[in-house]
């Protein structure tokens, strides 16, 4: 007896299964839930996906996604432009604005050092954080990443670059876990770490 299948949604579901955290059972549901969408809402939903992928691009400043060239973040006259907060990825940049704690810049490096998953310091936005040193107006850098191995060895390898330059460097307090993951922690805890950053 032949097995039963649809190409069509067979490729919807592996579409789907190559997104972060959707397992195959997750990827099905999502699947058969867009081909219960009207033609115009799945039209919507595919044309939003296209559209976000022309339009959004990397800050030319901060490097945190945009559909300007600069940030609404970079170009708020009322940041404090003298603190510039180092994160792995954009998400992190949500993350520490839910605490309405920090009202400094931020650097998205869009990874952090792995050589054993291939990602050298030459594929991390360092040239452009070092760029935007290059004058009197910053006097800290907060290094913001995970609690990881890769976390604590990209913070390392940056602090050693910014020093020399007289730039005081912090990293936040140990209130969040060792192995621990930004996005996941909670406003209290991630505003008492900032409190408590130590300088490096």
């Amino acid at each position: 007896m032949a097995e039963y299948s649809v190409a069509s949604l067979e490729r919807l579901i592996e579409q789907f299964e190559r997104l972060p955290g959707i397992g195959h059972k997750s990827a099905v549901r999502l699947a058969y839930y867009v081909l219960s969408m009207k033609e115009s809402e799945a039209e919507k939903f595919a044309d939003s996906i296209i559209d976000a992928h022309k339009k959004i691009h990397y800050c030319k400043i901060c490097c945190n996604l945009t559909d300007k060239d600069v940030c609404s973040i970079c170009a708020d006259e009322n940041r404090d432009r003298s603190i510039i907060c180092v994160v792995q990825d954009p998400k992190d940049v949500t993350t520490f604005e839910r605490t309405k704690e920090l009202n400094a810049t931020y650097h998205v490096l869009h990874g952090l050092l792995s050589p054993l998953n291939g990602c050298t310091p030459d594929m991390l936005h360092t040239k452009e954080l070092l760029q935007r040193l290059n004058n009197d107006e910053v006097k800290e850098v907060i290094m913001a990443m995970d609690g990881t191995v890769e976390g604590e060895a990209t913070s390392i390898y940056l602090s050693k670059l910014i020093k020399p330059l007289g730039i005081k460097v912090t990293r936040l307090a140990y209130g969040i876990p060792v192995g621990a993951d930004l996005q996941y922690t909670d406003e209290i805890t991630l505003s008492r770490s900032l409190e408590l950053r130590t300088e490096i």
